[in-house]
């Protein structure tokens, strides 16, 4: 009896509460002075950094939030306000902005995954570098320690 009590307990479904985002907060200012130098592949020739201080990780949702500002061999700037969902390796560009600083809001900002052929693969650089701990987004400060440690180039 037991065991019959047992094998009908395991076959209940759990509710599992469904994923929500949290409201995103506006773009934060951000500094090209205290940039956290992101590893990139040989082949991408932009320098890419993300601002320490831009850096958060949702309370509810897990999302991991930065300004990742990219420069091309001329030396001309740009910035993206992002987020990492690591529970499902997907990536968010929430606002982009310019050499001038502006921010301009993505319109209908969509969920991709971070390993699709995106024009550039720093988010999945950033989340491999210390913004994820397998599924879970790290924490702020461990985050920033993971980025500032020394990584191996790869291809």
């Amino acid at each position: 009896m037991a065991l019959a009590a047992t094998a009908t307990w395991s076959q209940t479904p759990v509710e599992v509460p469904e994923w929500a985002e949290e409201n995103t907060p506006p773009p934060p200012a951000y500094s090209k002075d205290r940039l956290i130098p992101v590893e990139m592949p040989s082949y991408v020739t932009l320098q890419v950094g993300v601002d320490p201080e831009t850096l958060s990780v949702g309370t509810t949702d897990g999302v991991l939030r930065y300004v990742v500002v990219m420069r091309n061999a001329s030396g001309s700037t740009n910035a993206a306000y992002e987020g990492i969902l690591c529970a499902k390796g997907d990536v968010k560009t929430y606002a982009r902005a310019g050499s001038d600083g502006k921010w301009i809001a993505v319109q209908n900002p969509q969920w991709k995954p971070m390993t699709d052929n995106l024009p550039s693969r720093h988010a999945y650089a950033i989340a491999k570098q210390g913004g994820c701990d397998g599924r879970t987004s790290s924490k702020r400060d461990d985050t920033i320690r993971a980025l500032k440690r020394p990584h191996k180039q790869y291809d």
